[in-house]
């Protein structure tokens, strides 16, 4: 019988809707939920298809990999991949496939939610609503506004001509420039630290790779302007965290928007917590009161098409087996 884990560390009602939409349309198949990666070992060694996302392995991703030896189909439900398609324990014989194409509303939304919250200083009225302190400022305008859009995927071609409805200019930055609709230019990221000279907000959607490890860093935000807004949507480890701190205190950017940290969950202690000048989500902008009804067919049909063998044609392959 295929063995089927999720490993979910999503709200309750969302995990079980994931387990129960497998369950029910594979009644003969073993799917099992498992709301935290410490609580996985007893299903590993008979682990056919993981069915997880890259944060929720936290610092076990290569345990987890390493003691599944009948493991080979990992489905990830979002875009991102990482902490376990990049991961050395992931043998060659698994294959990997995303959830792609169904972020741009949610991710739009989240931005546009950080966007006004922090421009509109929402985070101090609500924090001086729990004081009952009355305090007025003036707020600042996104309309007309220049955003730069580091990764040029499905989500930003979503976001792009929404901002345009607010009549901001907008820039792309990716390693490959082409035309998209609702962009104003693109640029390679190769002239990032031009860039981000003119840029009023600047959003980060590109994947984690080696290659984007801290490119976000003090000398980009020395570049920045002092009155700028970094969102990032992307990962944690696309910025140099300990730099965005100091450029945070010292005044070097106005404002940052954090949905993902280097380290999830973002530690008690750290600074970020009480700085008025930061708005924390939890690694939430993709997710959604739908998110379960929107992902549930892209699994359930690669689970039909691996349990009849034809894994070839599975959607969204992000790294086949070899």
């Amino acid at each position: 019988m295929t063995s089927i884990v999720l490993i979910l560390g999503l709200p309750p009602l969302m995990a079980r809707r994931y387990h129960e939409g497998i369950q029910s349309a594979f009644p003969d198949v073993a799917v099992t939920l498992v709301d935290h990666v410490s609580k996985a070992d007893p299903y590993l060694a008979d682990m056919d298809v993981l069915v997880t996302h890259g944060p929720f392995l936290a610092d076990r991703s290569d345990h987890v990999l390493s003691n599944a030896p009948k493991l080979k189909w990992i489905q990830g439900i979002g875009t991102g991949v990482d902490n376990f398609a990049d991961r050395p324990t992931l043998r060659d014989d698994v294959t990997v496939t995303n959830i792609h194409g169904v972020h741009g509303n949610p991710m739009s939304e989240a931005a546009f939610g950080a966007m006004l919250a922090l421009s509109r200083r929402i985070p101090k009225s609500v924090r001086n609503q729990d004081k009952r302190k009355w305090e007025a400022w003036p707020s600042r305008l996104i309309t007309g506004k220049t955003i730069g859009i580091f990764g040029i995927g499905s989500i930003a071609k979503t976001v792009a001509p929404r901002c345009k409805a607010f009549d901001m200019t907008v820039i792309g930055i990716s390693s490959g420039p082409r035309y998209v609709p609702g962009f104003d230019r693109m640029v390679h990221r190769d002239k990032l630290l031009e860039t981000v000279r003119e840029l009023d907000y600047l959003l980060l959607l590109t994947p984690y790779s080696p290659e984007t490890h801290h490119i976000i860093d003090a000398k980009v935000f020395a570049a920045m302007k002092p009155q700028s807004i970094l969102i990032n949507h992307a990962r944690g480890g696309v910025v140099d965290e300990a730099a965005l701190l100091a450029a945070l205190q010292e005044g070097r950017i106005a404002a940052a928007a954090l949905d993902v940290f280097a380290t999830e969950p973002l530690p008690q202690d750290h600074p970020f917590w009480a700085m008025e000048n930061v708005l924390i989500t939890c690694h939430q902008s993709a997710t959604h009161d739908a998110s379960v009804a929107t992902n549930l067919p892209t699994i359930v049909e690669n689970i039909a098409k691996f349990i009849a063998g034809d894994i070839a044609n599975m959607r969204n392959v992000v790294r086949p087996a070899r």
